[in-house]
């Protein structure tokens, strides 16, 4: 590698490809061929490292990248550049809305267009200019080649403002992607938690409250079976936050070092962290109920069990 790992990540979907995505310090992203031990090709578009990789959890081919330059890409492996750079001024509020409403929206100003008098079609004709040769020439059409043009002369990886478009005021250090591959949570190096809806590419705005993250090593988050709690580490401690209020439900301390990795065993409903501290501790949900499952079914098998007399 050209510089410092921050992040390895490899699909959990993949069937066609065993591909290891990897973040360095270089502001390209290598995809590593665990077959051949050799670099497969590379993704240009980041201008600075990349700290965090996450693939899509519902397509093999598409990978996430979050950099130092605070844009969150997207990427489909088997085509050149990025497909869609996440914009924090794009804002949704809450979950996806209902599908029915937009397009009954669209529909509604062309019914009314269509439905206008005859005095409709003459408003809505572009203005003519009318040369010394006798031939008219219509400015929107002009309007429409110039800016054609100009969007041809911009560079499709690096000049258009869209691609310059940035999700957090600092690195993106973490990503993660909801189980059923609708929604991504991302951490930054400003402090701040944001939750995407993938499909639209919008900010949810969801208020995680104030966390201190840290802004130099890349962070691994974790979201519980169900995707309503998701694992944050936080300095020394990892707190638990609701997905989509974004309170803090738990606080985990028992780390004397900051916390840098967690992962979520969803057999187990264990929860695995790792700090600067050597430690690796796991956290277990509470076993009281476990405990009084078990004294129960004791008691119901004492009552049911059969008293023969020899």
């Amino acid at each position: 590698m050209p510089g410092k790992v921050y992040k390895t990540a490899m699909s959990p979907v993949a069937t066609a490809h065993m591909l290891i995505a990897t973040g360095t310090e270089d502001v390209q992203v290598r995809l590593c061929d665990i077959s051949s031990g050799a670099f497969a090709h590379t993704l240009s578009g980041h201008r600075d490292g990349v700290m965090s990789v996450e693939w899509s959890a519902s397509s093999e081919w598409v990978l996430v990248t979050g950099g130092c330059d605070g844009a969150i890409r997207f990427w489909d492996i088997r085509r050149a550049g990025c497909f869609r750079v996440l914009d924090q001024s794009h804002t949704q509020l809450g979950r996806r809305p209902s599908l029915l409403t937009p397009s009954t929206a669209n529909k509604s100003p062309t019914l009314k267009s269509s439905s206008g008098g005859p005095n409709s079609s003459a408003k809505g004709r572009p203005s003519q200019k009318r040369m010394g040769n006798g031939v008219s020439i219509k400015h929107s059409t002009i309007a429409r080649q110039v800016r054609g043009s100009g969007k041809q002369r911009l560079h499709p990886g690096m000049l258009s403002s869209q691609d310059r478009a940035t999700a957090h005021y600092g690195a993106v250090n973490g990503l993660k992607m909801t189980n059923d591959g609708m929604y991504l949570l991302s951490a930054g190096s400003d402090s701040r938690l944001r939750l995407w809806d993938i499909e639209s590419g919008c900010n949810t705005l969801v208020n995680f409250e104030t966390s201190r993250l840290q802004a130099t090593k890349a962070t691994q988050l974790a979201i519980s079976h169900d995707s309503t709690l998701v694992f944050v580490p936080c300095m020394s401690t990892t707190k638990a936050f609701d997905l989509w209020s974004g309170k803090t439900m738990m606080d985990l301390r028992g780390h004397y070092e900051n916390v840098n990795c967690c992962l979520y065993n969803t057999l187990d409903q264990e929860l695995f962290t790792g700090g600067n501290d050597r430690k690796i501790l796991v956290w277990s949900p509470s076993r009281t109920t476990t405990e009084e499952l078990e004294g129960r079914e004791g008691q119901s098998f004492a009552i049911d069990q059969d008293n023969w007399s020899d």
